[in-house]
């Protein structure tokens, strides 16, 4: 049975150093490709003088297919992107994105030990990291009447659902984000116009 999704509650940094070479691995979430590009670029400006950033990410679009990519930057075809991708694909980790910093010490380490420091920085992110399962979450309107809007926000906070927003009219049409699961009985206790 494979491994329930899961995503991160909160970002992590780790660093070590082999052969004077100094590696540092961050984890983030991300939802869409352009937060995991900010983050990435981020993490460029805070470390302009280094050697290569090599990332991966993983994140789940709408239709249910995972997005995955990876980059060497720079470093030999195979030894950084795919090495930092590997565990999060292990731990089946969506909607994040890990950038690895190298500043490089002079000293090669050859194919095999940059694959190793890129998968090394990546899993002592990950085990900084804190996750949590994931839950597919839906977004939609309903109109209610006045008299229901505190009974809404009750149910929604029972079921860790939110009100994102609040039209006020002849009724209140809401938009409300919970998860997926939570849906069809929240609509049916409220009576939607």
């Amino acid at each position: 049975m494979a491994k329930q999704l899961q995503t991160l509650r909160n970002n992590a940094l780790a660093e070590f150093e082999i052969k004077k070479s100094r590696f540092i691995g961050a984890i983030y979430p991300c939802t869409t490709q352009q937060q995991a590009v900010q983050q990435l670029n981020k993490l460029a400006s805070q470390h302009a003088g280094a050697n290569h950033l090599a990332f991966a990410w993983r994140i789940r679009q709408d239709d249910g297919f995972i997005n995955e990519r990876c980059h060497d930057a720079g470093e030999p075809s195979g030894t950084a992107g795919r090495p930092i991708l590997a565990p999060l694909e292990g731990e089946n980790l969506i909607n994040v994105v890990v950038g690895v910093i190298r500043y490089f010490g002079g000293v090669k380490l050859g194919t095999g030990g940059l694959t190793r420091a890129y998968g090394n920085a990546a899993k002592m992110a990950i085990e900084q990291a804190e996750f949590q399962p994931w839950v597919e979450m839906t977004e939609f309107e309903m109109e209610i009447e006045y008299s229901e809007l505190q009974s809404l926000e009750y149910q929604l906070k029972k079921c860790n659902g939110q009100l994102i927003n609040q039209d006020f009219s002849e009724r209140v049409t809401v938009t409300v984000l919970l998860p997926l699961s939570e849906k069809k009985g929240l609509v049916q206790k409220f009576k939607t116009y």
